[in-house]
């Protein structure tokens, strides 16, 4: 007796401490859950935040000027340790910021003895055209060469000649010439003027290289340009030279020099504020873009927009500095300007945002003149005594809530969308990051997935938890839970390269199938309620499903061999070509009815596994009182099995969008993973998941595009949690109202 007493209070212990055990580790492993997400949305958030941190600027040298002639431009290499100045008699002068020789000169250069006139190119080509009192013009560019003597690094300022050292002759009868502009590619390059007697000229200078000696030569043509108006206040050369910008008061006159024996005004048009007049032009990054300052403190932003079958510069949106704009200095790369205004104010803007950064006076004296580093981190800034260098802190300007979540009217194109187009190898691109095509791809893939998934696995969990013979449950249902162990990956490769050529070779047999296969069930079960019952009764009606395999088989075959002649019958025996001309449906190979196939396949468990639990979780009571009362089996199954397992099966369906909105691998191989916002079923999408996927690699960490892209994480976390959410709420509300039957 006493042993025995001993052994259970041993036993009890034991049991106890076992207890105790399994608490704490599921306290553990649920806390370290948790611990787990706050981390991952923390370091989302660490890695997303400074996309949207304010810009700032703060300065970090000041030296006095040596000098009291009016300063043209400045420039700053990309170190930000050697800065140079035009003045308006063309001296070109290299100084140091660096901080143990601020201020130093290194390096002078005078082009002409009596300098004119003066042009500047796009910063990013960085070239100055100097033309003297007799019509003749010289381009330099300054240039910096770094080294690393005794491992230091040093910038060493030089001038350099693009187009030699040779003067170029635009007025033959040396006349000055008020008025000029220069560009260049790697072909050609070219000068456009105003002479002193108002006559425009424009010299195309073509580079051929000499085959004896490897040198380049540039050979001169020079053009007329006709209908030129009387008053000129500037000139614009587009650097590929297919256009030249003249403004004459508020009017600017366009004209197409694409072809030299047919120069012609494409278009005139007014670009002046209401109420004001302009009083500066500035193409932007890329030159596809003009910027118009007008005296109010409008500067306008204009580009060529596709209407009616011609493309016509439009006005396509505005920006507001504090006073009347002195100056606009576009950005080197990206689609970022700056502008002065005459209270000394400097302000930062960016155009594919539309957003005002940053604005602060920074001078008392007046007019300033400014250059930005190539990097866009610095700012040179050059008042009457002071030359100051501020540090920037604007690293992702093109990111806002407007560029991420509203349409934004890009550059070419005929009207505001939704984009997402990242990268690029052109410094001019402009990039497109809207989150709204690729979002409305997640929700599309899971949408139609969820179409192909739902009613099936449910259907099928309705059927094996109620109606199924037991024997045959032990197997079917867990064959279907193996399928949930299939790699996606392995889904995805089959829908992309077999399923999506059959699809697309037997589309008429695939949307026959779509309806002969209900219907031929429909019809199978109309005849087995009329066979004779001594005849239906020797099939039991738990193994009635393998009567009907060889119906769906059958049909299934028939409709895909009968797709040829349908194809011929109804579609002119080209059903994309059909598709496409007739009914202007657009048909992609890879498509969103193959990504619903796919990813409803590989859903389909998910469902189907926790929607059976639910339903075979009934207790058998419900059941059995519902049948005593005189219910049917089928009336039952609706107002009770149903309505008690309802939290279960809905659960089970938001799983199985979880998993659908979260799927990575059939999105990115079933789909042409273009990110267009369209429900056509016959075209593709790209879903968050897929665009992390697929540029996650090519990004460079730190970039805005890194950047977005963990942000695009973080929409998908945010989805998930919301869908959970949601579930988890209405599941309550279920279990509630139906608890009690």
């Amino acid at each position: 007796m006493e042993r025995d007493l001993a052994t259970t209070l041993q036993a009890n212990k034991k049991r106890v401490v076992k207890d105790k055990l399994v608490k704490y580790g599921v306290t553990i492993g649920g806390t370290s859950v948790l611990v787990t997400l706050l981390l991952i949305f923390g370091y989302l958030l660490y890695v997303v935040l400074p996309i949207f941190a304010p810009v700032s600027i703060e300065q970090k040298q000041s030296f006095q000027r040596q000098d009291s002639t009016p300063i043209y431009a400045l420039g700053i290499d990309e170190q930000n340790e050697v800065a140079y100045q035009m003045d308006d008699q063309g001296l070109l002068s290299f100084y140091s910021l660096r901080e143990d020789d601020l201020g130093k000169s290194l390096l002078k250069y005078q082009a002409f003895t009596e300098t004119h006139n003066i042009t500047k190119t796009m910063p990013v080509n960085g070239m100055f055209a100097l033309a003297n009192n007799s019509g003749e013009v010289k381009v330099i560019k300054p240039s910096f060469v770094t080294s690393y003597p005794n491992d230091k690094r040093l910038i060493t300022p030089e001038v350099s000649f693009p187009l030699g050292e040779e003067r170029f002759v635009v007025s033959e009868d040396k006349q000055a010439l008020t008025h000029l502009s220069f560009e260049m590619n790697s072909e050609y390059a070219g000068i456009a003027a105003v002479k002193s007697n108002g006559e425009g000229v424009f010299l195309l200078l073509t580079a051929e290289e000499d085959f004896m000696t490897d040198e380049v030569v540039w050979q001169q043509e020079k053009f007329k340009l006709p209908s030129f108006p009387n008053k000129v206040d500037q000139l614009l050369l587009t650097p590929n030279l297919s256009k030249l910008f003249v403004r004459s008061g508020n009017d600017l006159l366009v004209y197409d020099i694409s072809e030299s024996d047919d120069i012609h005004i494409s278009s005139v048009f007014k670009i002046n504020a209401t109420g004001s007049n302009v009083n500066d032009v500035q193409l932007l990054t890329g030159a596809s873009s003009l910027l118009v300052a007008n005296e109010n403190g409008v500067i306008s932003q204009w580009f060529e927009v596709l209407s009616e079958n011609k493309r016509e510069f439009t006005y396509i949106r505005d920006f507001k500095a504090p006073a009347e704009v002195t100056s606009i200095v576009p950005e080197f790369f990206r689609k970022g300007f700056l502008t002065t205004t005459k209270a000394g104010d400097l302000s930062i803007f960016h155009s594919t945002g539309e957003t005002e950064l940053l604005t602060e006076s920074i001078s008392k004296v007046g007019s300033l003149v400014i250059a930005i580093s190539p990097r866009a981190n610095a700012i040179l800034v050059a008042d009457k005594d002071v030359i100051k260098l501020y540090h920037v802190d604007n690293e992702h300007p093109e990111i806002t809530w407007s560029a991420l979540w509203q349409e934004v009217w890009y550059e070419g194109y005929p009207e505001p969308q939704y984009v997402w187009q990242s990268t690029s190898a052109s410094d001019d691109f402009e990039a497109k990051m809207s989150l709204v095509p690729i979002s409305f791809g997640t929700i599309k893939a899971a949408f139609y997935a969820m179409l192909f998934a739902v009613p099936i696995s449910i259907s099928a969990a309705i059927y094996t938890a109620y109606f199924m013979a037991p024997s045959i449950r032990t197997y079917i249902k867990p064959t279907v839970e193996i399928m949930e162990a299939l790699p996606t990956v392995i889904l995805g490769f089959l829908a992309g390269l077999w399923l999506a050529p059959i699809v697309e070779n037997q589309l008429p047999g695939i949307i026959l199938l779509l309806i002969s296969l209900p219907a031929s069930v429909l019809v199978a079960a109309i005849i087995w309620t009329n066979l004779p019952t001594s005849l239906s009764e020797k099939v039991s009606e738990g193994v009635l499903p393998l009567v009907l395999l060889p119906i769906l088989i059958a049909t299934g075959y028939f409709s895909m061999a009968f797709s040829e002649t349908l194809e011929i019958w109804l579609f002119n025996g080209d059903t994309r070509m059909y598709l496409t001309n007739e009914l202007g449906i657009n048909f992609d190979q890879r498509n969103s009815l193959i990504v619903g196939i796919a990813m409803g396949f590989a859903v389909i468990p998910t469902i189907f596994s926790i929607a059976e639990d639910a339903i075979f979780s009934v207790p058998k009571s419900l059941t059995m009182g519902s049948l005593a009362l005189g219910a049917t089996r089928w009336q039952t199954l609706a107002k009770v099995v149903i309505l008690t397992a309802s939290p279960g099966i809905f659960s089970a369906v938001m799983m199985g969008m979880g998993r659908a909105v979260g799927e990575t691998m059939i999105v990115l191989m079933a789909t042409g993973n273009t990110p267009i916002m369209d429900w056509n079923i016959f075209e593709g999408m790209r879903s968050l998941s897929a665009n992390i996927a697929v540029e996650m690699p090519e990004s460079e960490v730190g970039s805005s595009h890194y950047r977005v892209l963990f942000l695009a994480a973080f929409v998908l976390f945010l989805f998930t949690f919301f869908f959970n959410t949601i579930a988890e709420f209405i599941r309550q509300r279920l279990r509630e109202k139906y608890s009690s039957l």
